[in-house]
C-alpha cells in the first residue's frame, strides 16, 4: 500500500512493503529519486535490516545454529503496518513473527519513521529488543538519487562534495563483493567528480568519512545533501560496468560478511549489540535543493 505526505516544499510516498520511500518530488515537480528499471536496478531505496550486504553461503551463525539471511537482510521484502500517519509524517512498524524468527531468532520491533521539514526528509530507524538476550543487528539505507536530475544534462555534469575535508580509508572488497579485510586510503578529500567507471569494481564503501554529502549538479547546481550523523560507513554505487543514471548513497551501520566465512554474528564487532528490554534510535536526513 501506497502513503503519502506533503508540505509547501515536497512530496514524498512511501510503500508499506519494506518500509521504503518510492518517490521524492519537489514542489516545482522534480523527481529526486530513482524510479527502478530493471536494466539496471529495481529497487528506490530499500532499508538494510538486520544485515548489510552479502553474507557468506548467504547464512550466519549464532550460538552454534545456522541461519538463512538474504543479501541486505530481510526488512526490504516484508509488510510493514501503519501505525500513525499526520499530513507531513508516517510511522511505519514491523514486529517479529514466526517467519522472522527462522531467519533471525530474536523478538524485536522495528519502526520507520518519515517526517517532512520544510524542503528536507528526515528518516528515524528505531529498534526495540523485546527479547531476553542481546541482539546483534545491522541497519542502513540505500536510496538510489536520479542522475541526472534536469533533462540536457550528463552523468559526468555531477559531484560527490564532502560538506568537511577529511581523509576517508577505501574499505576493499574481494571480486564477489565480500570484505577482505583490507583497506586503503583514499585519494578521495573533498569531492568525487562522478563518471561511470567510478564504480567497474562495485561500491565505493567509506569510513573516517564526514557525516554529510551532497549530489550537486555543476550545471544546474540542483541536488541533494545526504546527513548521517551517526553511520560509521556510507557507500557511493550504481550498477558496476554500466551507464546507469542514477547514484545511491548509503549510510551503514556495519559491513557486509568476510570472504569465505560464515559470521558468528554474536561476535562480529561492527554490528550493534542491543541489550534485552532496551531500544536503539538512528537518524539521517534528505534535502533537497
Amino acid at each position: 500500500m501506497l502513503l503519502m505526505i506533503q508540505n509547501e516544499h515536497l512530496c514524498v510516498t512511501v510503500d508499506t512493503l519494506g518500509a521504503e520511500m518510492m518517490s521524492l518530488r519537489s514542489a516545482e515537480g522534480i523527481e529526486y529519486l530513482w524510479q527502478g528499471d530493471s536494466a539496471y536496478w529495481s529497487d528506490r531505496s530499500p532499508l538494510l535490516f538486520p544485515y548489510i550486504g552479502r553474507l557468506t553461503n548467504n547464512s550466519y551463525c549464532y550460538q552454534g545454529k545456522q541461519y538463512p539471511m538474504e543479501l541486505h537482510g530481510f526488512a526490504s521484502k516484508l509488510e510493514f503496518e501503519p501505525v500513525e500517519q499526520g499530513i507531513d509524517y508516517v510511522i511505519l512498524e514491523l514486529r517479529s513473527t514466526i517467519v522472522t524468527i527462522a531467519r533471525y531468532p530474536f523478538d524485536f520491533t522495528l519502526r520507520v519513521i518519515y517526517a517532512l521539514n520544510r524542503n528536507k526528509v528526515e528518516i528515524v530507524y528505531q529498534v526495540e529488543n523485546r527479547g531476553s538476550r542481546y541482539m546483534p543487528f545491522a541497519i542502513g539505507g540505500h536510496p538510489g538519487f536520479r542522475v541526472p536530475l534536469i533533462e540536457g544534462e550528463e552523468f559526468t555534469d555531477y559531484e560527490l562534495e564532502f560538506t568537511h575535508a577529511c581523509k576517508p580509508d577505501r574499505i576493499l572488497f574481494t571480486p564477489t563483493v565480500f570484505v577482505s579485510g583490507k583497506q586503503e586510503p583514499s585519494n578521495f578529500e573533498k569531492k568525487l567528480d562522478l563518471r561511470h567507471d567510478l564504480f567497474d569494481d562495485d561500491a565505493i564503501i567509506l569510513k573516517n568519512m564526514c557525516r554529510e554529502v551532497t549530489l550537486r549538479s555543476k550545471r544546474s547546481h540542483r541536488g541533494v545533501c545526504v546527513s548521517y550523523p551517526d553511520m560509521p560507513y556510507v557507500g557511493f554505487w550504481h550498477l558496476d560496468k554500466t551507464d546507469a543514471p542514477y547514484v545511491c548513497i548509503e549510510p551503514w551501520s556495519s559491513l557486509p560478511s568476510r570472504q569465505d566465512i560464515v559470521e558468528d554474528i554474536a561476535c562480529q564487532s561492527d554490528l550493534i549489540h542491543l541489550a534485552p528490554g532496551k531500544s536503539y534510535e538512528n537518524q539521517w536526513s534528505i534535502t533537497v535543493f
